[in-house]
Parts: structure tokens; sequence; C-alpha cells
């Protein structure tokens, strides 16, 4: 082949390349774009209902993208998060408050829940093997060295991971293959709270006041441990958040059977104004659902007198 034949092969390799290139960073720019754009939109809305349907499509448009860059951190944790929350606000909490006799739908939206559970904490384990390849491995062989090596900078995924590893195992517990793994995920968390407990605004003591306040003292938990974190989060949230009244009312005070900490606790909840935190309005009104739900269901916790049920 003569020299222009030669420089005719070069110059097409070269096109070819650099098309590559000019596509992967097109899609890379949208992948950035994508992955962090939407959940402020999202949050400051007031219609569950409108963003339960808009999501799917989100994580769908995401997963698409993923395919075509695989090593994206921020579309990971973005599907690792986005699944979770959607598994929790639009199924298991549907799932939760739904009636007696309602049993049959109950278990097939917790069966839902649980497979998007499990998807959110396999998209985790992917973001975190993105920096530490082998991380899902080592987690289960060394779970204290691995997560020592962890840094702040880990803490968002590490809380995503966590978080939707334990929400598959507390809505499925009759699962034992999976609730063996309930020490992995609890130890991912801890390490997220050494880390950084201002994570979220008081994300993690708001779980920890779920998690502490529904086992008891030998199981680690405890209502002393809830109440902690309970006061945390409150600080933490500068009472912007009616989620953590919410959490420790349907933990700590129907085990205590505390009836009026009970009621208290959700009128402080639905005492928050959503419009007042706009970037806190879709989960306000989410947690103010729950609440008036368990004011208004309280008779299936609570042996009351008449007295007290006139006052519903």
């Amino acid at each position: 082949m003569g020299k222009p034949g030669k420089l005719i092969v070069i110059i097409l390799i070269v096109s070819g390349l650099f098309s590559c290139s000019v596509q992967k960073m097109a899609i890379n720019t949208v992948a950035d774009a994508l992955s962090g754009s939407t959940s402020g939109v999202f949050a400051s809305d007031d219609l569950p209902e409108f963003v339960a349907e808009a999501v799917p499509f989100g994580l769908k448009l995401n997963e698409a993208l993923l395919e075509q860059t695989p090593q994206h951190k921020g579309l990971l944790l973005a599907l690792a998060s986005g699944y979770a929350q959607y598994s929790y606000a639009f199924v298991q909490l549907p799932a939760d408050t739904l009636t007696p006799w309602n049993s049959k739908r109950s278990k097939a939206l917790k069966t839902y829940a649980k497979k998007l559970y499990l998807r959110s904490r396999y998209y985790g384990f992917r973001a975190m093997e993105v920096d530490s390849p082998d991380f899902k491995t080592r987690l289960f062989d060394q779970p204290d060295v691995i997560l020592a090596q962890m840094t702040v900078e880990d803490v968002p995924t590490l809380y995503w991971l966590g978080l939707s590893w334990i929400g598959a195992i507390s809505i499925s517990m009759t699962d034992l293959s999976l609730l063996v793994e309930l020490q992995y995920a609890e130890k991912v968390l801890k390490r997220c709270l050494e880390l950084d407990e201002s994570y979220g605004e008081g994300a993690l003591h708001e779980f920890f006041v779920t998690y502490d306040g529904s086992r008891s003292e030998a199981m680690g938990g405890g209502a002393e441990k809830a109440r902690a974190h309970y006061v945390r989060a409150l600080e933490l949230t500068e009472g912007r958040k009616a989620s953590p009244h919410v959490a420790l009312a349907t933990t700590v005070a129907i085990q205590n059977q505390d009836v009026e900490g009970y009621r208290s606790l959700l009128n402080q909840a639905l005492a928050v104004d959503v419009n007042a935190y706009p970037q806190y309005k879709l989960e306000n009104t989410i947690a103010q659902r729950k609440a008036h739900w368990y004011l208004n269901n309280i008779g299936d916790y609570f042996l009351l007198d008449e007295g007290d049920e006139d006052d519903e």
C-alpha cells in the first residue's frame, strides 16, 4: 500500500477513535447530569403519587445509561439511593399500612419491596467496587478490616448499601439466608455513623432510632439508645423533619405502651410545616401521612379504655 493509502487508513482509525471518544464523553456528561439532577425536584414535591409514577422511568433511564458507562459511580449511587427510597416510600409503607383483610396484597407488596431493596444493594456494592475492587468479598471475609479503610467520601454509598440491605432483611425475616447477613449490614451503617454522624442531616441517627428502638437491650438496642439517637437527630435536623418523631413513636412508644408519648410524638410530626422546608417537602408529606395513619389506628397498638377511644 502506498503512502496515500496508509494515510487514509490512519485518518479513518483516528476519526473512529475520536468519534468513540466524543460519544463516550457525551454519555458521561449526560450521566453526570442525570445522576444528580432529579433528587431536588422530587424532594420539593408534595404529591407523592405523582412522584411515584415518575421515579421508575428515571431509574430505568439511568440503567440504560449505565450499560454504556458501567463504572460511572454517580449513576450507581443514584440507582442505589433511588431504588431504596422508592421501595420504602411507595411500596413498603403502603404495605405496612394496609388493613388486616388486605393481607394478601400486603404480602405481595412486601415481596416487591424486597426485590427493590436487593436491587438497590446490588448497585451499592457495584458503586463501592469502582474504587475498592472485591469490596463485597472482603466485607464478608474481614468486615472490620475493610470498613476501617473507608473514608468520609464513602459514606453516601455505604449508607444506601446498608440501608437497602437491612430493608430487605427486615421485610422478610423468614429468609434465613438473608437474615444471617444482618451483622454485615449493621457494621456498614455503624461505620457510617463513625465517619460522618451528620450525613443526611440526621439520617443515620434517625435510622438507629428505628433500628435500636425495635431491638431489646439484650440484642444491642433498647429504648435508651433509641432516645439518644432521636435527640441527636432532632439537633441535626433542627426540627425540620417529621420522621424522627414518627420513628420513636412507632418503636419505643409502642413497645413501652406509652400512649401519651405516642400521641405527643405523632402530633409533633404533624406540627412540622412542610412548606417551610421545601427540600424536605416530599419526605415530610410522606412522614405526616404515616403519622395520621398511626393516630387513626391507635387501637391496633394500645389497649384503650372507652374514654381514650372517644378522644380519637
